[in-house]
């Protein structure tokens, strides 16, 4: 007889998967492979990450990656959602998020500055508020400034709740709501200022952005305004040793037994993928922070979204134990006026925190440096071609040493994938 542990094995034995894109592993434990090869997964210890056979190589591979031969088979190449947007807008039709939106101080009170600051030259200009939730930052125009109307467009439910709130607070006949996405709403006429909170996790994360620039192009008139207007990733090698000793050397000698074993599921499980809502603390930052991705949203065009690649060259300032990257994203909204002072949304450790935190990127093993050495690279942030609001995080560094007694260089690549 068998037992519901052996259905449970055979239920995850479910046939061949087929690969919807390429995927480059990290470490020993991951598996390569191209869009097309076609896998046998043999357990699902995770959501995310399965226990796959590729040519007689077994390793783990990012769930979100493949898909069932047979369905690919049925469906040929037309995809059941590639934006997956019945759970995408199914989740900011609930006030989970917003709640979560409302209550980033630091990220509500920059756009409420921005209108505010620019409330005199707001006056009978044409807004659009792109995916505008609850009607925030609409409200805040109507509140602050005297446009001639504001188009609060959502795409979920929520809109119907942003028209009660724009009666409640007596601005309905400032404030117009339009529920449908970007890509199919139709205004009256064309608008003077785009105003979007767009950003997401590592910036670009569920690529809302896209639906701005789309917006963009079909509904901002020649000399409109962006807000923001602007936008740059920023990158820091960083010292990461309280999330390493709970995820990583809890494992070493738990209650005097020795649980090394389990140190490889452990890398595979906490560190192939990056650590989102994460807290830096500004004294484990080993270099000084650099840009590495810089947006310009008047010129930044759809196809640009596919591969964007930055470079890096930090000088350790401190010797210290090198665990990895931490992320982050700075946002600036011009002025209307001439020689206007722009405003800046920043969400780095030396600012005010915010709801989207940090993005801890681990390496597989931690390596120590010292003052004077050089850490240079690449960061690549690549599309997911299927799903379209994922995207992978291709990190390449080489450490190079300022001491003689050391190794020269050092050389590592790893990505990350990125899914909802």
């Amino acid at each position: 007889m068998q037992t519901e542990l052996e259905d449970e094995d055979d239920a995850s034995r479910d046939g061949e998967y087929v690969a919807l894109s390429d995927f480059t592993g990290s470490g020993g434990d991951q598996l390569s492979f191209k869009s097309g090869d076609k896998l046998l997964v043999r357990a699902k210890p995770s959501p995310e990450w399965w226990w796959a056979e590729l040519r007689g190589v077994i390793g783990y591979v990012p769930a979100s990656y493949l898909r069932l031969e047979e369905v690919v088979e049925e469906e040929d190449t037309s995809l059941e959602d590639p934006w997956q947007d019945e759970e995408y807008y199914g989740s900011y039709g609930t006030l989970r998020l917003h709640l979560e939106m409302l209550s980033d101080a630091s990220r509500t009170e920059t756009y409420r500055q921005v209108i505010l600051s620019n409330s005199a030259a707001l006056r009978n200009k044409v807004v659009m508020d792109l995916g505008c939730g609850t009607g925030i930052i609409s409200l805040f125009c109507a509140q602050l400034a005297q446009p001639s109307v504001v188009y609060a467009v959502e795409a979920s439910s929520m809109a119907e709740y942003t028209r009660q709130l724009v009666k409640q607070n007596s601005y309905e006949e400032v404030v117009t709501v339009v529920q449908g996405r970007a890509e199919e709403v139709e205004l009256p006429e064309q608008v003077d200022v785009l105003v979007s909170e767009w950003m997401g996790n590592c910036l670009l994360f569920e690529f809302m952005v896209e639906s701005v620039l789309l917006a963009r192009d079909r509904w901002l008139r020649d000399g409109g305004v962006m807000w923001p207007s602007s936008a740059a990733l920023t990158l820091v090698p960083c010292q990461a040793d309280s999330y390493y000793s709970e995820k990583m050397a809890f494992w070493e000698r738990p209650y005097g037994l020795d649980f090394t074993p389990l140190q490889p599921l452990a890398q595979q499980e906490f560190f192939t993928k990056p650590k989102f809502s994460h807290l830096i603390e500004p004294d484990d930052c080993l270099t000084s922070p650099c840009d590495v991705i810089y947006l310009d949203m008047y010129t930044l065009q759809v196809t640009d979204l596919e591969e964007m690649k930055g470079e890096f060259r930090f000088c350790v300032d401190k010797s210290g134990v090198f665990h990895g990257f931490t992320a982050w994203f700075t946002v600036h909204f011009e002025s209307l006026e001439a020689g206007g002072a722009a405003v800046e949304l920043n969400t780095g450790p030396n600012s005010d925190p915010t709801h989207w935190k940090q993005t801890l990127f681990m390496l597989d093993r931690p390596v120590s440096v010292y003052a004077g050495d050089s850490i240079s690279g690449t960061i690549v942030l690549h599309r997911n071609p299927v799903w379209r609001r994922h995207m992978t995080v291709t990190l390449h560094w080489n450490i190079n040493s300022s001491t003689e007694d050391t190794d020269n260089c050092q050389v590592g690549t790893k990505s990350f994938p990125m899914w909802r």
